[in-house]
């Protein structure tokens, strides 16, 4: 046995139908498309979500849900990543954003109280957990908020 001979399983190829290639092929005349109307006429198309013009599912199901466009999204730093910024004298947002741990410049910085501190550090950001306030505080570190 070898590439040469391998073959498809019988029966798992169709020949393609030929449409429009005569009234003996079955699929003369009109090709299948039925009489008349839109989708009979060349470039038409139904869209993936057309349901035959029964009323299509977005608008059969209820709206939903609510946006609060006042609602501040901060950017999360744990704890345990300050760890590696310890011998920087001030951890502020640009020191943050240098090291790949923030993104944004323009959304507010949180520090949440997860993971270890074993040195001192002083931070200057927007928010702070309270845990995470403790941690720093109980090293002798200061936490200011901006």
């Amino acid at each position: 046995m070898d590439l040469s001979t391998l073959k498809p399983a019988k029966g798992s190829i169709k020949n393609k139908k030929r449409r429009g290639r005569g009234e003996g092929s079955g699929l003369g005349v009109t090709a299948g498309r039925g009489h008349k109307g839109y989708g009979s006429r060349g470039g038409s198309k139904k869209r993936a979500w057309f349901e035959g013009g029964q009323m299509p599912l977005q608008r059969r199901l209820p709206k939903f849900g609510f946006t609060n466009i006042r609602k501040i999204t901060s950017q999360v730093v744990n704890i345990g990543d300050l760890q590696d910024l310890a011998d920087i004298k001030i951890i502020d947002k640009s020191i943050l954003i240098e090291k790949g741990l923030v993104r944004k410049k323009n959304l507010p910085v949180k520090i949440l109280g997860s993971g270890e501190l074993t040195s001192k550090v002083n931070v200057k950001v927007d928010s702070i957990s309270k845990s995470a306030q403790e941690k720093i505080e109980k090293l002798g570190g200061t936490v200011t908020l901006i």
